[in-house]
């Protein structure tokens, strides 16, 4: 049995905001009962200031499912569409004190609701052509969320992705794709354009230049996944660099390792060695 807070069971028991809006303003359709989980998400906009003056669901799922869409429609009521999207599916977890990691993906399809509903009220429907590649056919889920929830929720393993997508947890036959967006997305990628050949540098010159590589082309792209990376030590052509924030102990650490190597031996010189002090 998952261990629930109690606000997860008072939200599940007493679930507020459940029903239908007659006549709503814009409505979020997410899910398939076939799948297991869906919900339809209907809101009240006050058109002259974008302010979400009612919400209600109705919810195919289990009592996390419940739960995380009565929270969603406490949480958004009273804010502008904008305010609104700023809600992660975090923010849901968190309202109801926190839920079972196998159950994370009943928060994302609450936020993923609200992109809907929204989204349907700007007429902002993605076009049909434009729809990302299914990765897992059992629980039809597509890379393009994968990534998304992915970066979003820094999420390294393929069971953190199932937990919160449900991908992967049918018959497994998508793993090794699922894996593979995993490593795509915590490499660091060298740039596309390869730069002039550079002159032979001196051993001061090699540390300037590893130092601002570093700083300028690796620091901000972890930092932007909210990891980051400590210049530890140059001896020679051994770089020695340690994982900070986010990065700390992450399972792609070796993958990042290995990024970080083939950008330094890039820009700075081939025989450059990256390690992990």
């Amino acid at each position: 049995m998952w261990d629930y807070t109690e606000k997860v069971k008072e939200f599940f028991l007493n679930p507020k905001n459940a029903g239908e809006i007659e006549n709503p303003d814009a409505v979020g359709d997410v899910g398939s009962i076939i799948c297991g989980d869906a919900l339809k998400l209907f809101l009240k906009i006050d058109k002259e200031t974008n302010r979400i003056l009612d919400a209600k669901f109705q919810t195919f799922g289990c009592a996390s499912a419940i739960a995380s869409s009565s929270a969603l429609t406490d949480i958004i009521k009273g804010k502008t569409l904008d305010e609104a999207l700023t809600v992660t599916n975090q923010d849901i977890a968190d309202y109801l004190g926190g839920l079972p990691k196998e159950k994370m993906h009943c928060s994302v399809m609450g936020r993923e609701a609200l992109e809907a509903a929204i989204a349907n009220y700007r007429g902002e429907e993605k076009p049909v052509e434009a729809e990302e590649k299914i990765v897992c056919e059992c629980f039809n889920v597509s890379e393009e969320k994968i990534r998304k929830v992915a970066i979003e929720n820094h999420l390294t393993t393929v069971e953190e992705v199932t937990n919160y997508t449900k991908a992967g947890g049918g018959c497994g036959t998508c793993i090794p794709d699922i894996e593979a967006i995993l490593k795509d997305i915590w490499a660091v990628k060298a740039v596309p354009e390869k730069p002039k050949a550079l002159k032979k540098l001196t051993n001061l010159q090699k540390i300037a230049l590893i130092q601002e590589v570093i700083e300028k082309e690796i620091r901000p792209r972890l930092q932007g996944d909210g990891g980051d990376i400590e210049l530890i030590d140059i001896d020679g052509n051994r770089v020695i660099v340690g994982f900070r924030a986010m990065c700390v102990a992450c399972p792609m650490g070796n993958v990042t390792l290995k990024g970080i190597e083939e950008k330094l031996r890039e820009l700075v010189s081939a025989d450059i060695i990256v390690e992990e002090g």
